[in-house]
Order: C-alpha cells, then sequence, then structure tokens
C-alpha cells in the first residue's frame, strides 16, 4: 500500500471521529470548576457530593423469638412453623440427630450411605425408577444427608400437590427399601470417588490435618476405603436407620404458603404411628492430643499446601466471641485481615491466605490458618503466617481493626434469618445443640462490649505458635531450601525437625511404598 493511500485513509478516519464525536458542552470548554458547579447544580437536595459522605441510618433488627414459631405435634415432636404467602411454595425440612458421629469404627461412611439410600432406595411401596418418576412429575424436590451430627431431609413442593409430596416423603423416611440394585450403584460411585482422593492436594491436606488434630480413631478423621464400602449391606443401612429416623430423634420445619393449623394436621397424620425410639447420643469427645511440630506429606506438586494450627475452643466457652473477632482480624476478613496483607497484598506469595475458627458444640474445635504458594517461598509464607499471630500475642490491635471486625459481626448478624427457612435452621440447631436462650438477644451487646485487651488475653490463652503443627503437602526437596534471598527456610520452624508423613494409597488409605 502506497503513502498516497495511507494518507487518504487517515484523513477519512480524522473526518468520521469530527463527525461522531458529539460536541463540546460550555461546562467542558471552561474547565472543571465549570463542571463541578454544573454537576452540584444538577444534584438533587441532600445527596452527598461524594459516597464516603452518605450517612446511613443505624441498623435496627430484633432476632425473632424461637418460641413464637415452635409448635409440638400430639406425639411430642418439636415443629417449627413460619408461614409465608409470597410464592405457592412449601417447604419441609426433618432434622434427625447424629450422622457420621454414629458410625461404627469399622464402617465409616454408612450414615452418608444410608441417608443416601433412604432419597434413593425407594420405598416398600414404590420402587425407586417409580419413586423417581413419581417426584419429577409432581416437581418436587427431596433430598437426604447426613453430616457429622445430623441427618437432615428436605421437600420442596407446590403448595397445591402439598397432600401427595408429603405422602411420598413421609413413606421414604419411614419405610425405605434400599434397593439392592441401587445400593450397589451407590457403592460403585463411591469407590469411584475414592480413587481420585489423591488427585487434589487438598483433599490430601484435609484428611492428614483432621488425623492429627482429632486422632485416627475418631469419627471426625475417619474416611471409607474400597473395603468398607463394599461391607456396607442392607442390613446394615436398616439398622442405622431404625436408629436415627424416627419421631424420638427429630425435629421438624415448615415454611411455605400454608395455614398453621392444617399444617400441624398433616403433619400429624403422615408420622401417626411412627414409632418413637431414643434420641441419639451426643458425639463422644476425641481422646488424641496434638503434638505440634512439622508434617509432611510427598505429592509432586508446583505449589505446596499449608495448614497450621491447634486445637481451640467449644462454641460456647466465654473466649468465643473475643476469638471470633481476633480470627477475623487476624485472618477471616479477606483482604482487611492481617495474613491476606501480608502473604498476598504485600507479599505476592500466595492467592489466598486466611485463618478459620471451627468451634465445635461438643468438643473443642481447631484454629487453622492455610495458604497455597509456590515451593521455594512455602516457608516464607508460612514465616509471615507465624509472625502475624505472634503479633497479636505481643501487640494490641489497633482501634480500627477492632471496629472494622464489629462492624462486620454486628452487621452481618440479620443474615443468620435473612429468610424463612434460614431462620427455622437456625432455631432447630440450637434446640438441638441446647444454645442458651438469649445468645442472640445478647449476641450484639458482647460484640460491642469487646476491648482490645480482651483480644491480647484470648490470643495469648488460645493462640500459641509453640503449640501448633505445621503440615504441609508437596515437594520436599524443593520447597525445604526456601526462598531465593534466604529470608526464611524449613528449618526455622521446630528446628527443622520434621516427620515425613506417607502418601496413603486412595482405596485402601494404606501408605503407598
Amino acid at each position: 500500500m502506497n503513502m498516497r493511500v495511507i494518507a487518504i485513509i487517515l484523513a477519512l478516519g480524522v473526518v468520521a471521529a469530527l463527525l461522531l464525536s458529539p460536541p463540546k458542552r460550555a461546562a467542558d470548554a471552561v474547565g472543571t470548576g465549570s463542571v463541578d458547579a454544573t454537576a452540584a447544580a444538577s444534584r438533587p437536595a441532600g445527596i452527598p457530593a461524594r459516597p464516603e459522605q452518605i450517612a446511613f441510618k443505624p441498623l435496627e433488627f430484633t432476632p425473632p423469638d424461637a418460641a413464637a414459631f415452635r409448635r409440638e405435634l400430639p406425639d411430642g415432636t418439636a415443629v417449627y412453623v413460619a408461614p409465608s404467602r409470597e410464592f405457592p411454595l412449601v417447604t419441609v425440612s426433618v432434622t434427625f440427630k447424629g450422622g457420621s458421629s454414629l458410625d461404627p469404627a469399622d464402617v465409616p461412611g454408612l450414615a452418608s450411605m444410608t441417608a443416601r439410600m433412604v432419597r434413593e432406595g425407594g420405598t416398600k411401596k414404590l420402587g425407586p425408577a417409580q419413586l423417581d418418576e413419581t417426584l419429577d412429575f409432581l416437581a418436587t424436590e427431596v433430598g437426604v444427608a447426613a453430616s457429622e451430627t445430623f441427618t437432615t431431609a428436605t421437600m420442596n413442593c407446590l403448595k397445591s400437590n402439598l397432600d401427595e409430596s408429603l405422602a411420598l416423603f413421609a413413606g421414604l423416611l419411614r419405610e425405605p427399601a434400599f434397593d439392592e440394585g441401587r445400593l450397589e450403584t451407590a457403592k460403585a460411585r463411591v469407590v469411584e470417588g475414592l480413587k481420585q482422593r489423591n488427585d487434589d492436594a487438598s483433599s490430601i491436606l484435609s484428611r492428614e490435618w483432621k488425623r492429627l488434630v482429632y486422632g485416627k480413631g475418631h469419627f471426625e478423621s475417619a474416611e471409607p476405603t474400597g473395603r468398607t464400602v463394599a461391607a456396607i449391606s442392607r442390613e446394615k443401612l436398616a439398622e442405622m436407620h431404625r436408629s436415627v429416623f424416627h419421631p424420638g430423634n427429630m425435629i421438624v420445619a415448615v415454611s411455605g404458603d400454608f395455614d398453621e393449623p392444617e399444617m400441624l394436621q398433616k403433619l400429624g397424620k403422615a408420622f401417626d404411628g411412627w414409632g418413637r425410639g431414643s434420641q441419639a447420643p451426643d458425639p463422644a469427645a476425641p481422646v488424641a492430643t496434638l503434638e505440634p511440630g512439622l508434617y509432611h506429606v510427598p505429592k509432586e506438586i508446583p505449589q505446596g499446601k499449608v495448614v497450621l494450627g491447634m486445637r481451640s475452643i467449644t462454641r460456647d466457652d466465654p473466649d468465643a466471641i473475643p476469638l471470633m473477632l481476633l480470627n477475623d482480624i487476624l485472618g477471616a476478613g479477606g483482604f482487611t485481615s492481617r495474613i491476606m496483607q501480608q502473604v498476598r497484598s504485600n507479599e505476592g506469595l500466595a492467592y489466598s491466605a486466611r485463618s478459620t475458627l471451627v468451634p465445635k458444640v461438643y468438643y473443642p474445635g481447631d484454629f487453622r490458618a492455610g495458604f497455597e504458594s509456590k515451593n521455594p517461598t512455602v516457608a516464607l509464607a508460612t514465616k509471615i503466617v507465624l509472625d502475624q499471630i505472634r503479633g497479636v500475642r505481643d501487640d494490641l490491635v489497633t482501634e480500627q481493626e477492632l471496629e472494622t471486625a464489629k462492624a462486620s459481626a454486628i452487621e452481618t448478624f440479620p443474615r443468620q434469618f435473612e429468610s424463612k427457612p434460614a431462620m427455622l435452621r437456625v432455631f432447630v440447631n440450637d434446640e438441638w445443640t441446647k444454645r442458651p436462650q438469649d445468645f442472640w438477644k445478647t449476641f450484639r451487646d458482647k460484640v460491642r462490649a469487646v476491648t482490645r485487651e480482651d483480644l491480647q488475653s484470648v490470643a495469648k490463652k488460645h493462640l500459641d505458635p509453640e503449640k501448633m503443627a505445621i503440615l504441609v503437602v508437596g515437594d520436599w526437596d524443593e520447597i525445604a531450601k526456601g526462598d531465593l534471598q534466604g529470608r526464611a527456610t524449613m528449618k526455622d520452624f521446630f528446628g527443622g525437625e520434621v516427620k515425613h508423613l506417607p502418601l496413603r494409597d486412595p482405596l485402601t488409605l494404606e501408605p503407598l511404598p
């Protein structure tokens, strides 16, 4: 292309730009001051010039009283009801006490498989396929799942077919058939999942951390193997079902479009004649203690995964609220937290770095911090995290840090009750775990009363780097050397003494050679 053609194209472009560009306003031509004056003149009265000048009214929210929503069926079963006319839908949730905490030591995963097969295995009246087809035709969703301490069954249906849906729901809870074919299919799927347990270093990290914190023999750290999955039978499922699924071990919650007296009558009819058994026992506390030290699991990956921490407190410990606020400042508060600021924002060593406080109801839980970093910078990131923990022990947090943590806890408080189903879940959990009745009403006042001295006190009491364990999953030869600048190596922790844990076979959990 010659120069004349190029010149013509450029000229045409300039002309097009002039034609398409809007004419300048007078304010644009005379300078910024006029722009500001024009904007101020056009702004409605009462609207500030800048976002940070906006003043918000104090957040006013009174937590609901659980007693106002609690009812009982004729057999004594507790029911929480929250009618709502927003949509022609009804949600029924039944929470049974007991989950993996009830698993036999030689059959971990039995509670989870029982919950799954209650939903997938059909009933004595309907085969699995027929049950699925009927629920689909009614546009009714049913799910059953077990956690560590509870098993929850939930049904969502249209108001127009509540009677039929509730009958199906009650039938699968009361008389599951545990279809042999569906059971074998479910077991096969679980085994396929087990084969992939070592594919992601995060699952290795979680598995080994639970073993360190709670001990190999506790249900918190127990995991199924190919052998234990194969040992699950219809008889074992039926036995677990009898001990968990019955009115003496359940609380019902109902929300949606219904009339309360009519709903209570329907529930009473659905569960009528269902024998009440004994309530499941509280979960057993672990007997193992966490041994401080440096631990490593081998895996050839370019970034090491790290978790460090120690056993912590129970949910209702007097230090729970101050420690929660301290954890927010330390590592749970996102980009405002110290660990995130130092490890990610200032040093660029990890995409995410945070701390987590997991108090348990029946025994102390754990505090942990974690991150993922390039192999050479794992030691430096670990050092920085531990320095932040020491920092909140040695010095008072700033007033701004404390106020930010308090504001976060107080302003997000209503989220606990942001919907009718969420509110009822809180009530059910509180009743099962015997939470103090005034907890929610006094929570914000207790948050406001926390001082910087309180935070330093709980830091010294509950966060001690010398009592913590450090667990690393990754390529130790690359990780141990530390960063190129020599700011930290793995010899900086526990005198460099490391206990190398084996990578376990995903199906047997036995050490790989």
